[in-house]
């Protein structure tokens, strides 16, 4: 079972209600072919539209679920505009350029399912005019782009070793003052540290990291199985592979997993931590994990580096030593146009390889 789904779509569930009737019929609609978790985003994007329909007096509404179709209709383009302006310029709620996109695809959708297949029960469309029609929603992730923001911030080859060496021994001296911090990070540095090396040896995603059962790891194959991204069967898991390297890390975890987290029988996840108030280890959360990894890789000196900049790092050194469909593979990309950005990346590593050899 796909834990992170199961808890969005519990939230999505609880969402739902909140939002105006045609946001639900929507919901349903995509159901079949999105993740929950895709589709919370989508309510979050919605609540954060009709919010702001509400505050600049675009919809009478008091309450988002009151938003109505006709408000929806009145729409103008300077509207939108106003809507993107909010969403770059507002304090509390700027964005990037790629999640400004995001917000907007996501609004795209809901208008055309309104005006184009949704029907009342006259047969005509339940959005008559679409203002969303007119947005032009230019792609602004290519690869190449994508890679000039990663090129510097990423872990070259001999950087991945120093910083597992800094996760397993350095940090624990550069805290040895710090009484609570040495505690938490006597506890748990061999789990920590097999988490990062498990992500540097194979590519996985935090999500997927998260969702790891003990026996979906098989010491033998050096493979682990795991709920891939954008795929909604789950009676299936993926099998991926992780280096040689990460095994011995996973092997002092597993002998430490039921002594330092006290394990209950029934607890299958692989990373555990013990709550604030609890006696038993539980499912470390998607949050946990990223903080763990900022936590380390601020006192390295790397504070840019987070979950899924392990994770380019991990791609950028494999995709060196294979081809672009076998990175695709590994990394689990639904596209090989996602992988180009390792193309891009990898330009700059092999010409300074080649400088190396010129000097040697």
């Amino acid at each position: 079972m796909n834990i992170i789904k199961v808890k969005d779509r519990q939230e999505l569930d609880r969402k739902l209600p909140e939002m105006p009737w045609y946001v639900e019929q929507f919901i349903q609609y995509k159901l079949p072919d999105l993740s929950p978790s895709s589709l919370l985003e989508y309510i979050r994007d919605y609540e954060t539209f009709f919010r702001w329909l509400m505050a600049e007096g675009l919809s009478q509404a008091q309450h988002i679920k009151d938003v109505s179709l006709f408000e929806l209709e009145q729409l103008r383009m300077e509207a939108i505009d106003g809507f993107k302006l909010f969403l770059s310029t507002y304090k509390e709620t700027r964005n990037s350029r790629t999640t400004i996109t995001r917000k907007l695809s996501s609004l795209r959708s809901l208008f055309h399912y309104l005006s184009q297949i949704a029907e009342d029960e006259n047969f005509y469309p339940l959005l008559k005019r679409n203002v969303m029609a007119k947005v032009a929603i230019k792609r602004t992730h290519k690869a190449k782009d994508t890679a000039a923001k990663l090129e510097g911030k990423l872990l070259q080859e001999h950087e991945i070793e120093e910083f597992l060496h800094y996760v397993r021994t350095d940090y624990g001296t550069q805290m040895a003052r710090n009484k609570q911090a040495i505690y938490s990070y006597q506890l748990n540095v061999v789990r920590d540290s097999c988490i990062i090396s498990l992500i540097l040896h194979s590519g996985l995603r935090v999500s997927e990291v998260v969702n790891l059962n003990v026996d979906d790891i098989d010491m033998k194959k050096k493979l682990c199985y795991v709920f891939r991204k954008g795929k909604n069967d789950e009676t299936f898991k993926t099998p991926v592979y992780f280096r040689q390297a990460a095994t011995e890390d996973l092997q002092r975890y597993l002998e430490l997993r039921d002594i330092n987290y006290k394990a209950p029988k029934r607890e299958k996840a692989l990373f555990l931590a013990i709550a604030n108030g609890k006696n038993e280890g539980s499912r470390m959360t998607k949050r946990a994990i990223q903080a763990m990894v900022i936590k380390y890789a601020t006192h390295f000196g790397k504070p840019y580096l987070s979950v899924h900049k392990l994770r380019h790092s991990f791609a950028t050194d494999y995709y060196l030593r294979n081809d672009i469909y076998k990175t695709q593979e590994q990394l689990g990309h639904a596209s090989p146009e996602t992988t180009q950005i390792y193309a891009h990346l990898t330009d700059k590593t092999m010409a300074e390889a080649i400088d190396r050899e010129k000097e040697s």
